[in-house]
Order: C-alpha cells, then sequence, then structure tokens
C-alpha cells in the first residue's frame, strides 16, 4: 500500500485551499488577487506580474506599474474584465487598486464563502481516503494483503485524514479571523 500517493493528493488539496483563500479579497491589499487576470502582451496571454512590478504602498492599495506603458490601457481593461470589484485607477504612468473599507455583512458573505471552499476541500480529502481504501480493499480481496494488514491501512488511511482535515480546520479559522478582525 503506497500511502505516498494519497498523502501527495492530500497535500494537493491543501495547497489549492491555501491558493484560493489568498485570492478571496478580504479588505486588505493582497496582490494574489491578481494571479488569474491575464492581459494580451504581444499575442500572448501574459499574468500581470509578467509585464508589471506589483507593490503595496499601503495596507488598502496595489500599485501596478508596467514596464512597457502601452500594456497600461490593456491591464487596466483585463482587471475591469476580471470583476474584482475593484475600479482601477490609470494614471498614465500607474494603475492604483484601491480597497475599500469591508462593512459587517460583507465580511459575513466572505466567511461563509471560505468556509464552503473548506468543506469543499474537506470532501475532497475524503474522497482520496475512500480511494486508498477501495485500494488495499482489492490488495485484500487479490490476497496481496492480509485481513490485518488491511486493517492496519484502513488506519493509517484514517490517520492521514484526521491529519489533513484539521490541518484544513486551522487554515479556515486563521482566514476567518483575518476576515472579521479587518
Amino acid at each position: 500500500m503506497e500511502y505516498n500517493k494519497l498523502e501527495e493528493r492530500m497535500k494537493k488539496t491543501i495547497s489549492v485551499l491555501e491558493e484560493s483563500f489568498a485570492e478571496v479579497r478580504a479588505g486588505r491589499a493582497n496582490p494574489a488577487i491578481l494571479n488569474k487576470v491575464m492581459i494580451d502582451y504581444y499575442g500572448t496571454p501574459t499574468p500581470i506580474n509578467q509585464v508589471a512590478g506589483i507593490s503595496v504602498p499601503e495596507a488598502r492599495m496595489i500599485v501596478i506599474q508596467p514596464w512597457d506603458a502601452s500594456v497600461l490601457k490593456e491591464i487596466e481593461k483585463e482587471i475591469l474584465k476580471a470583476d474584482l470589484g475593484i475600479n482601477p485607477n490609470n494614471d498614465g504612468k500607474v494603475i492604483r487598486l484601491a480597497f475599500p473599507e469591508l462593512n459587517e455583512e460583507r465580511r459575513k458573505e466572505i466567511v461563509k464563502d471560505i468556509r464552503k471552499m473548506a468543506e469543499d476541500s474537506k470532501v475532497a480529502i475524503r474522497s482520496i481516503r475512500r480511494d486508498g481504501i477501495d485500494e488495499a480493499k482489492q490488495l485484500e480481496k487479490n490476497s496481496e494483503m492480509s485481513e490485518d494488514e488491511l486493517k492496519d491501512a484502513e488506519n493509517m488511511i484514517q490517520k492521514l485524514t484526521d491529519k489533513y482535515v484539521d490541518e484544513i480546520e486551522k487554515i479556515l479559522s486563521n482566514k476567518e479571523k483575518e476576515v472579521m478582525s479587518i
């Protein structure tokens, strides 16, 4: 029984959750919200961070300074199209993204969204557990594993599952605190 493959899949699920949480707009400026925004740079879809410097000069502001001024309008257009809930402010040299203060209702909506993301990740972890247990049962059925080894494998897989579900809970708790304390 290869537990490493199961653990790798579980780690990947955690990694995807962390990336998703990084892109959640929580009132504080976070350049990760621009990760999925691509511009057409000489016919090639290109991430903004490859054509511009992105900085966070203050808690509620992102400044995008393109290395090639000709892409300024394209960056502005794509940010608007991405529907981030932030209007870009173009002064001809840089684009500023000012993050508005979040109200209580919006924070609760964000918390609800991140809880859903966390629950989806837990479902994915449990699905990986089911796959691992099915694989172990198949090995036992083919006489490649004894009944005792099957029980040990099921216990080991459950321990891995519990470990990564707990990790999801910790990540969720930290993100909730971040959202509600801004």
